[in-house]
């Protein structure tokens, strides 16, 4: 099948790095048709989802237009609440530190989205991540850090699959953020100089910790500080203001102090000196391996714990039940429940999953 048959549908937040894919796309000879989604967020919120506010879909919708595109826009609020929303609140009802960017383009954009690609005919989905898909013949599909190493988002892609990754796009895999931004200027897109967002799309200008108290209270209740031997130290104000390795917000000391772990069951928070901190081993359960199938035995890897967190070498041992065991020679601070971990040999991410 000639390239120009190709159907692709891209992702469109409005943003710079979306609206270049749609460009390179085009000019590649794809048939592009340009999608964004209509996401759920909070009432009382001062503006909409921040990734389909009403600025955003007039610019993916003016960037259609110059590409000579179609565009559409698929309401996809419920299943965000639903399913992101959710596990962001469950998360942090179970004393995690959710990651809803994750879950968001699993059940999302490689979910609602990917479903509707299929529905018209479209033979790929495209997005505007840091990211590098290799296909190669009778090989499994891999997927491969960005050649821009302070964009690469494979973070937030290794809960992807097979089937998912043979069909994705990433036409800025090869590019730098300068490279996108240059490229948007020359073409003169609509998004060329549009500022890129940090924050949880679904809150607005909503504080998280408001967020929660209205939505997760059980959350957010009061209750005790303690050392590691049992000692009061003072009163949190609900164990989802906090993150394994915080200091910020616990009582003063003689020696700083940081949170060591919480006590869900008696809604206690338990601190220790930085000596104390870390762990040399972790646990990730519902690992998604990107080739689709678990390594047999152990192996070396680096493994990053956050987003930005430097990758730390582990060896990981799969385990029958679908979870992984994951040693360090060195503790490692910043272990934290509801995040990813994700391995990584090289260039290649061999998968991810939750900690635990």
């Amino acid at each position: 099948m000639e390239k120009q048959t190709k159907k692709v549908l891209v992702a469109l937040s409005g943003g710079v790095d979306s609206s270049v894919a749609a460009a390179l796309l085009v000019e590649q000879g794809y048939q592009v048709i340009g999608a964004t989604m209509r996401l759920w967020s909070a009432p009382g919120c001062d503006q909409e989802n921040r990734c389909c506010t009403p600025e955003t879909r007039s610019l993916a919708s003016e960037l259609a237009e110059k590409l000579s595109i179609p565009f559409f826009v698929l309401d996809e609020a419920q299943t965000f609440r639903s399913i992101v929303v959710q596990q962001f609140l469950d998360g942090y009802t179970r004393g995690e530190t959710p990651n809803p960017c994750v879950t968001c383009n699993r059940f999302l954009k490689w979910g609602a989205l990917w479903d509707y690609a299929k529905s018209i005919g479209a033979d790929y989905l495209a997005t505007g991540h840091y990211a590098r898909v290799l296909a190669q013949p009778d090989r499994p599909v891999e997927l491969w850090k960005g050649q821009d190493p302070g964009k690469d988002q494979t973070y937030f892609l290794s809960m992807l699959t097979q089937e998912h990754l043979a069909h994705t796009i990433f036409p800025l895999g090869e590019l730098r953020k300068t490279d996108v931004r240059r490229i948007a200027r020359e073409r003169g897109l609509p998004a060329a100089d549009q500022p890129e967002s940090q924050d949880l799309c679904f809150l607005g200008e909503r504080d998280y910790r408001d967020f929660l108290a209205e939505y997760a209270p059980e959350a957010v209740q009061p209750g005790p500080i303690t050392d590691r031997a049992g000692k009061l130290l003072g009163q949190h104000n609900g164990l989802a203001f906090y993150t394994i390795g915080q200091r910020k917000g616990l009582p003063a000391a003689a020696q700083a102090l940081y949170v060591w772990k919480k006590d869900i069951a008696n809604n206690c928070l338990i601190v220790c000196p930085a000596e104390d901190l870390g762990a040399e081993m972790l646990r990730v359960t519902e690992m998604n391996w990107i080739s689709g199938t678990a390594p047999t035995g152990e192996f070396q890897a680096e493994v990053k714990i956050r987003f930005r967190a430097v990758p730390a070498l582990g060896m990981v041992t799969p385990e029958t039940d679908g979870s992984a065991l994951v040693g360090f020679e060195k503790p490692l601070r910043d272990i934290t429940p509801g995040q990813l971990a994700v391995f990584y040999q090289g260039e290649r991410v061999l998968g991810g999953g939750w900690i635990s």
